[in-house]
């Protein structure tokens, strides 16, 4: 799938669009004078309190995206009984909870079941990489089936307005992590569209588990941290000139975007959290050395530190490294692209490791009452299996189409009762059997979760009140179990 997997010819790829790292946004010590006329109350951002160690009450959230659609029927509603063509190869396996049974190849999550939910009855009917990045991603029946560029925006953009004015601690309201050549906003549907690119996600780009790994423009050399403290005690001191001049108002319509750039740039607390290596190795081994694992960590870190809203990607387990043969870059598991059961014993155990260290940890540091996880990808897998020759291995091989009618996913913390299965689909897990849901509920359950009233609305282009989510009503299983 040119652009999306690259072994797969099937796929239609995802449109291309600068995303604020592209543009510039974040070279603040490169500033000219009349850029830094935009960046207004700088002072006031950076204040020593924007450190300080989030509040109990402060809620959070984490939402791995797993991009491609990972194969319901080897996860986390396998079918034992199923005929072999629709079962499958694995076996699904008991976990500590007396009932729930998952895939053989997560020993790890099977021994804290207890700890997370099952949703399995998740359904919709874009069928397209595109149109379901698009509609789980905005909560929207998109206006195009394809293509990747949003016509609404995208739940980071809106928690991005909506948490305006919360104290974040410096951090940015969402924080995104992809691998290289994944950063661009368009990639996985979270454009701001009518809300604009004010309220984009900020992208770490790259692997944090490569030992050279950094956060691209958020390091200050000696040189440049001496520019910039010239110029924002320039800009402190021009303050009250810019008053007193531009009563139209033109100069105080600060660049947001810039904005939180720099006041990201000037905070050591916000530059700790994603610095890795303060973390015990014991932890980063746990974890597991590789882009999951260490993005799970660095999720931790950054709700920890006062984000709001971290998104983290997890395609290939391994960027950089070769991938196996009969392996893909992430979940797109068509025949055609891998043979699925090959490429699920070398992407599933990185996996397994990194989301049970991650609620693992949540839960150890006293966090699962205010974080709230989702692991999840844009849709399910064919039932059916289908066989077709390889691009790659050039021998006919097992895998799985799209499949929006029927997915399942994993959520945890929240302060939510956990151990729970919620919903079924039928014998072969073709469709919702019980307690059909849609992902605009999950997205309900989410806003509640940090506050944010989601029958609230947003004046799009034209100056027309748009609601937040259109329809979706909080998952009752999922909510607080003290309301």
């Amino acid at each position: 799938m040119p652009g999306f997997s690259p072994k797969s010819p099937l796929c239609s790829g995802p449109v291309s669009r600068r995303s604020f790292l592209e543009a510039g946004a974040l070279t603040a010590a490169g500033l000219g004078l009349s850029d830094f006329f935009r960046l207004r109350a700088l002072g006031s951002q950076t204040a020593p309190n924007s450190t300080s160690v989030p509040a109990a009450s402060d809620p959070a959230v984490i939402f791995i995206w797993l991009p491609g659609g990972p194969a319901h029927l080897d996860t986390y509603d396998m079918k034992p009984d199923a005929p072999s063509e629709i079962r499958g190869d694995f076996r699904p396996i008991h976990t500590n909870v007396p009932g729930i049974e998952i895939c053989e190849l997560f020993p790890r999550q099977a021994k804290i079941a207890d700890k997370f939910n099952i949703v399995r009855s998740v359904s919709h009917e874009f069928a397209d990489h595109g149109g379901a990045h698009k509609r789980f991603m905005t909560g929207r029946i998109p206006a195009t089936p394809t293509e990747f560029v949003n016509d609404a925006p995208a739940v980071t953009s809106i928690i991005t307005k909506m948490l305006e004015g919360r104290n974040t601690r410096g951090m940015a309201s969402c924080i995104a992590g992809t691998d290289s050549g994944r950063g661009q906003i368009d990639v996985f549907s979270l454009g701001p569209a009518y809300l604009g690119s004010a309220y984009t996600p900020f992208m770490v780009v790259g692997d944090p588990s490569d030992p050279g790994f950094k956060v691209q423009n958020l390091g200050l050399t000696p040189d440049m941290a001496t520019r910039l403290d010239d110029r924002l005690h320039l800009l402190h001191g021009m303050d009250r000139l810019r008053r007193d001049l531009d009563g139209s108002g033109l100069m105080g319509a600060m660049d947001q975007f810039s904005q939180r750039a720099v006041t990201m740039l000037t905070s050591p607390g916000v530059r700790d959290a994603f610095d890795l290596s303060r973390e015990p190795a014991a932890v980063r081994d746990r974890y597991g050395w590789n882009a999951y694992g260490q993005r799970g960590l660095m999720a931790r870190r950054l709700v920890e530190a006062g984000c709001p809203f971290v998104t983290m990607v997890w395609e290939n387990p391994f960027p950089g490294k070769p991938i196996p043969s009969g392996c893909t870059y992430n979940w797109d598991s068509h025949a055609v692209n891998c043979h699925i059961f090959e490429d699920s014993k070398w992407r599933f155990p990185p996996y397994d490791q990194a989301v049970s260290a991650l609620i693992e940890d949540l839960y150890a540091r006293g966090l699962d009452r205010r974080v709230l996880l989702v692991v999840t990808g844009e849709f399910g897998r064919t039932p059916r299996l289908e066989r077709n020759k390889g691009t790659e291995t050039r021998v006919l091989q097992p895998g799985r189409d799209h499949w929006p009618q029927a997915m399942s996913f994993i959520v945890s913390g929240g302060s939510m009762r956990t151990g729970q299965i919620i919903g079924s689909t039928n014998s072969r897990g073709e469709h919702p059997d019980h307690r059909p849901l849609s992902p605009n509920d999950l997205w309900a359950t989410v806003y509640r979760h940090l506050g944010i009233d989601f029958t609230d609305s947003l004046l799009d282009f034209t100056g027309r009140p748009m609601p937040i989510l259109p329809f979706g009503q909080p998952i009752d299983e999922l909510l607080p179990v003290n309301g």
